[in-house]
């Protein structure tokens, strides 16, 4: 993931005209505009449909239990990083286990690192010998053991992949970070490792089954570079014609991408200062977040988030048209952190009362909000106040006019008034959930 540094050299795709073949652009470099494949826009329905993830950060850094970022703090030269995944036995790592609890908390698909900054790939890649299967103990292919699971249990997997690597000798010049000290000459060529890269993406795309999609993230190290994205993406779409590529890049999306992310923010925020610039795009969306502080496993941090804030985190994502993409950080052996798995399971016990006003819905009539936010699906729109005290809440013009108003768990009347300055609703006090209280609105 990324620590604050910002990327901003857009591509522009410069229309030349219009064409008579198929009625489509064509760019500056003479491709053709990227047009999603029907396979593509159903991936993409399901997708906004799904609105909560499981993100798993899980590599060798995990030994050393300071975070995934771990080799370039500690600025750990290359011979002496290469020393951790003999230590790298997850004998415990359970498929079927990750996935149920997945499931459990109401997460309808994982993404999980492939290969991250460090460019240890967790899976059997054939273009190197910096593998789980090839230098490590445990010598299995993980990636495969969970794609195989997921298939059978159901859930979509995503691969996030590290466009930054500080191993590769070939990576130059080098970004702001993995630098001298990594113990690499001062050279290299930046198209063979891109086509390393590529063949990586390749053998992730052909042999794990049907993948969600490609998660990308590093591109904000080298901010000028020419990452030959378009080549990168045609290949995986003409791969996997309804897997789903996304970038943490922190700009507006580019041309090839399906979706648009935003770390550790809310559509349209900055509290980060990862993205100042950011602006929120058509495409479907998806914010992520730690459940502590730390994406890769940290042994010392004990900055859990509780489920309420975690719960709240879901309801406002869904309340700006986005999905939730939640992380864990394994640990060396292979299990998840008990209080993160007990987190989730309260999550889990939310999700399913209340899944029909997340799930399959979009962002509602009204932007959000200082006591929430609203979603919709059909003629139903759910109030969700987070955070309200008072009986009455006053909401502008909704465009629809309201029909009955109730409380979704229980179903109890809810008053309401509807005239030429808005709606009215008077919820009971001893009615107020401390977490989310959930106003259906049925509507013409």
């Amino acid at each position: 993931m990324n620590t604050g540094i910002k990327r901003r050299n857009q591509i522009l795709i410069i229309p030349l005209g219009l064409l008579l073949i198929a009625a489509t652009f064509q760019g500056a470099n003479g491709q053709e505009k990227y047009q999603p494949s029907s396979e593509n826009l159903k991936s993409r329905e399901w997708f906004q449909d799904a609105r909560f993830g499981l993100f798993i950060h899980w590599g060798v850094y995990s030994v050393l239990g300071d975070g995934e970022w771990v080799m370039n703090t500690q600025r750990i030269p290359i011979k002496t990083y290469e020393k951790l995944p003999s230590f790298f036995n997850p004998t415990q790592f359970d498929p079927k286990e990750w996935v149920q609890m997945a499931k459990d908390a109401g997460m309808k698909y994982i993404t999980i690192t492939s290969k991250h900054h460090d460019g240890f790939a967790m899976f059997d890649s054939k273009v190197s010998d910096y593998t789980i299967v090839k230098k490590t103990p445990y010598g299995k292919d993980v990636l495969k053991i969970l794609a195989d699971e997921c298939q059978k249990q159901g859930i979509k997997l995503f691969f996030y992949h590290s466009q930054l690597d500080w191993h590769s000798p070939e990576y130059f010049p080098r970004g702001f970070t993995g630098g001298s000290w990594t113990g690499r000459e001062e050279k290299g060529d930046m198209n063979k490792y891109l086509d390393y890269m590529d063949g990586q993406l390749s053998e992730l795309l052909t042999g794990y089954g049907p993948i969600g999609g490609i998660w990308f993230d590093g591109m904000w190290d080298k901010k000028d570079a020419d990452w030959r994205l378009r080549k990168t993406y045609d290949l995986i779409h003409r791969l996997q014609p309804a897997a789903l590529v996304g970038s943490n890049h922190h700009m507006a999306p580019f041309e090839g991408e399906d979706f648009q992310m935003f770390e550790k923010d809310l559509p349209g925020h900055n509290t980060t200062g990862f993205a100042p610039e950011q602006k929120v795009g058509d495409l479907p969306k998806e914010t992520c977040e730690t459940i502590n502080n730390s994406w890769g496993f940290n042994l010392q941090d004990q900055s859990n988030k509780s489920s309420k804030e975690l719960i709240q985190y879901l309801v406002k994502a869904a309340g700006y048209n986005a999905n939730f993409l939640l992380n864990v950080g394994p640990m060396p052996n292979g299990k998840i952190q008990p209080e993160h798995v007990a987190l989730l399971k309260e999550m889990g016990d939310w999700t399913k009362l209340y899944s029909e006003t997340i799930y399959g819905t979009r962002g509602g009539p009204l932007s959000a909000r200082n006591w929430g936010v609203t979603t919709q699906k059909g003629n139903k729109i759910y109030i969700h106040i987070i955070n309200w005290q008072d009986e009455t809440l006053s909401l502008p013009k909704l465009g629809r006019k309201v029909v009955s108003a109730k409380l979704f768990l229980d179903k109890t009347p809810v008053k309401f008034q509807e005239n030429e300055f808005g709606l009215s609703l008077m919820v009971p006090k001893q009615k107020m959930n401390e977490i989310d209280t959930v106003v259906e609105l049925e509507v013409k």
